[in-house]
């Protein structure tokens, strides 16, 4: 008797809040491209491992065997532009709570 072990996916969603900040893929999923409001697009190599999915233009999906790779890959990809503590601006995890700070008080 033979008993196959299946490894579940696991999927890391990323979310870009921001006007004009958009992300793409190449359609085998091994380039990510990203227009984060710098003068440049930025281009992240994926790992084979990893592969990684644009669902909408601010939606990011990183899917894999290894658990490592994949939230080591989503971490670099946030890493780029981090949620900004006074709009919350930038990169974040799906189920992510930002907690703001609050800005200057008028007297």
């Amino acid at each position: 008797m033979f008993i196959k072990k299946i490894k579940s996916s696991l999927c890391q969603i990323l979310e870009i809040i921001g006007v004009g900040y958009k992300a793409s893929t190449n359609p085998q999923g091994s380039i990510s491209y990203s227009k984060l409001g710098f003068s440049h697009e930025i281009r992240i190599q994926v790992a084979p491992s990893v592969r990684v999915f644009c669902l909408k233009p601010n939606l990011i999906r990183c899917t894999g065997i290894d658990h490592q790779k994949v939230t080591q890959f989503a971490a670099s990809v946030k890493s780029c532009k981090p949620p900004e503590v006074y709009k919350g601006k930038g990169r974040q995890y799906r189920n992510e709570i930002m907690h703001k700070k609050q800005g200057k008080k008028k007297q």
